[in-house]
């Protein structure tokens, strides 16, 4: 690249390093394009802030939570003499250091082999077929290219009157990198980024407050999943205000209007999780005839263009906000610019919380099969059947499956309990392949295994119960 109004050409351009960016990248270049990857952090942002700042080091420290918390509650069931002895916050922070250096490392080495040239710096367009790339020490770099994707993500929405400070209000990013345990905590926004690090700081030992403005934690998602998350807030001493506002923070206490009037909470750090916005501004998109809507999101096409010579992926277009959707579209977008006839159409996408318990879900609700006018049937397989479940030491959850009345095809599954993360994939695939309740009846399942719920719950599903005490049919 030249400095100034000179501009250097490259075939293939993506802005964004992200679980959307780097992968439409590796996809081009597999395709044998010659791309170009720009990120604001240059070669230290591939990975995005899900590698970076988000999925990965949150699992971290969900993961250390958990650990923590049943070694000493679990622990005394099975006949161990363990207890929790506090947690070195620094310890943990090289330990995440260590893991997010590794995976980022692991990126760096595949963008490398594809023979993908990494450039820092912010990318905006400057004319239909040609961006300008601003870097940290102010120069302006014009890049003319061939083909672009859009894949620059999003950012925590800032909450009016809890400015991040880094000190005492933090954002996700900021809650990630504590170095100490702080005493109290409290958490605007219930939904699936403050729940699950509510939880693991409550695990820890700290004394969590969350402040959900709906009727309680993840409003997005069903009440009845949410429901025994709920219940498990309350038995690991975290405070939920349902139907309430944070108003102010001062001098350590947090002023929230509830329906009963306002109530001071104090805590030691605040952290600001009411979901995240695109980053769609400052992009140009003039020049590409395109503008965003009124949450900031892209219009696109089925196969992500939104133009014929760019696409726009992952966080800043419609859909949920999910690293493994962007991952999805990106090697649609890319191999649309590359001349095939693709289209982003799956029939579900799956939602994971890492909460206690986990929360997976994918396909319809029976809520939504009756929007859209489909007559349906749900079973359900109480967790409490499971006998790999009584090994964890625990019963709270449940895996439904959502079927048509008509046929039995499995049109969604939804899980509450341990490893629906892991789990959630088989429903996944079940919906996407048209699979019947009989498919996964007559589809043998390794026992002892939570994965054994799927087979269970097309049983009953089938009128078969073989482990719940329910009338079958003969």
């Amino acid at each position: 690249m030249v400095i100034g109004q000179i501009a250097t050409s490259t075939d293939f351009l993506v802005a964004g390093g992200g679980p959307g960016g780097y992968v439409a990248a590796l996809r081009a270049a597999q395709l044998g394009r010659t791309v170009t990857l720009v990120d604001r952090d240059g070669l230290d942002g591939v990975g995005g802030v899900c590698l970076r700042v988000g999925c990965i080091p949150s699992k971290g420290l969900i993961e250390a939570a958990d650990l923590a918390h049943r070694s000493a509650t679990d622990g005394p069931a099975y006949g161990l003499k363990t207890k929790y002895g506090g947690v070195d916050m620094s310890a943990f922070q090289a330990w995440k250091a260590e893991l997010v250096t590794g995976l980022t490392d692991g990126v760096r080495g595949l963008l490398d082999k594809a023979g993908v040239r990494v450039v820092e710096g912010n990318l905006s367009l400057s004319k239909p077929d040609e961006a300008v790339v601003s870097t940290p020490n102010g120069q302006a770099n014009f890049l003319k290219f061939r083909d672009l994707v859009l894949a620059t993500g999003s950012r925590p929405i800032e909450l009016p009157g809890f400015e991040i400070n880094g000190d005492d209000i933090l954002d996700s990013t900021g809650a990630l990198n504590l170095e100490t345990l702080p005493g109290a905590v409290a958490i605007i926004g219930g939904g699936y980024i403050g729940l699950e690090i509510g939880i693991a700081l409550a695990k820890l030992g700290s004394a969590v407050t969350i402040v959900e403005a709906l009727e309680g934690v993840l409003p997005a998602m069903d009440r009845r999943i949410a429901k025994p998350v709920e219940k498990r807030l309350g038995e690991l001493g975290v405070v939920l205000h349902a139907r309430s506002k944070a108003t102010a923070f001062e001098n350590g206490e947090l002023t929230v209007e509830t329906a009963d009037g306002a109530e001071q909470i104090a805590a030691d750090k605040v952290i600001v999780a009411v979901g995240r916005k695109p980053n769609s501004d400052d992009l140009g998109l003039d020049l590409a005839r395109v503008s965003p809507d009124n949450h900031g999101l892209l219009p696109v096409g089925a196969d992500r263009r939104i133009s014929n010579h760019i696409a726009a992926i992952g966080d800043i277009t419609s859909g949920p906000a999910l690293a493994h959707k962007a991952s999805a579209e990106a090697t649609v977008a890319a191999e649309a610019l590359c001349g095939r006839k693709v289209a982003f159409q799956p029939t579900a996408i799956p939602a994971v919380v890492f909460s206690d318990p986990e929360v997976a879900s994918a396909g319809l609700t029976a809520a939504d099969a009756n929007a859209e006018g489909i007559e349906v049937k749900t079973t359900n397989f109480p967790l409490s059947a499971s006998g790999r479940a009584r090994t964890l030491n625990t019963a709270n959850g449940f895996l439904q499956i959502v079927s048509a009345a008509n046929g039995d095809i499995v049109l969604g599954v939804h899980i509450v309990g341990p490893h629906a993360s892991d789990l959630i994939g088989e429903g996944v695939l079940a919906i996407e392949m048209g699979a019947t309740l009989e498919d996964l009846a007559l589809s043998i399942h390794p026992h002892p295994t939570l994965s054994e719920q799927f087979l269970e719950a097309a049983h009953v599903g089938i009128g078969q119960p073989i482990h719940l005490a329910v009338l079958g049919k003969k």
